[in-house]
């Protein structure tokens, strides 16, 4: 980075680091104690949508890699677009098996990465619950290699629960690297895995 660079306020891109998704398992149980919230078991990851055999061929490898863990109980791994034109690759585990929901993860962005589709990467998810039924996604940028709270209030309204973002905010700052520009917080309405 130039002398220009800084004084036109220009950065240099985040390196994204998968490995720090390998940080959810922990930040879950700082996350129980702290809130009540549990692991979902589902989980997703959101990348833009990609035509062409290259990006076919890679999906399909990555679906049966992950189709193949003996451990999976349930429905396979999934693709699926949102109403806004993106991509989801959704896994599901049991609850109590948020390693191997990381595990997934992790291949899906490694794959897609290491085949030349690392900038179509946008985020990963991870979902959790309480009692009450409020839900609550713990999402990764992927191009920023941070961490935002999203909680949507229940109901048809795309609404979101502030106050409860910034409790699990507060919360995990000593478990996860958590994105500092709030503006960045970007909704994830209708997300698949949450």
């Amino acid at each position: 980075m130039g002398l220009l660079d800084i004084l036109l306020g220009r950065t240099k891109p985040v390196t994204p680091d998968l490995d720090r998704l390998f940080a959810l398992p922990s930040a879950a149980v700082t996350l129980q104690a702290a809130t009540g919230f549990t692991p979902t078991g589902h989980g997703a990851v959101c990348f833009a949508t990609v035509e062409g055999a290259a990006f076919e061929q890679t999906h399909r490898e990555v679906q049966a890699l992950l189709d193949a863990d003996a451990d999976r109980t349930g429905p396979p791994v999934e693709l699926r677009r949102d109403a806004y034109g993106y991509s989801w690759l959704v896994s599901r585990r049991t609850p109590d098996q948020l390693p191997q929901l990381v595990n997934d993860l992790h291949a899906v962005n490694s794959s897609l990465e290491s085949n030349g589709f690392g900038p179509q990467l946008l985020c990963s998810l991870a979902g959790f619950a309480d009692d009450t039924g409020r839900r609550l996604a713990l999402v990764y940028l992927y191009k920023r290699g941070t961490y935002y709270p999203f909680s949507p209030l229940p109901g048809a309204a795309e609404r979101r629960d502030s106050a409860l973002e910034l409790q699990v905010r507060a919360a995990l700052t000593d478990d996860l690297r958590i994105e500092p520009d709030l503006s960045r917080w970007f909704p994830v309405w209708g997300a698949p895995g949450l």
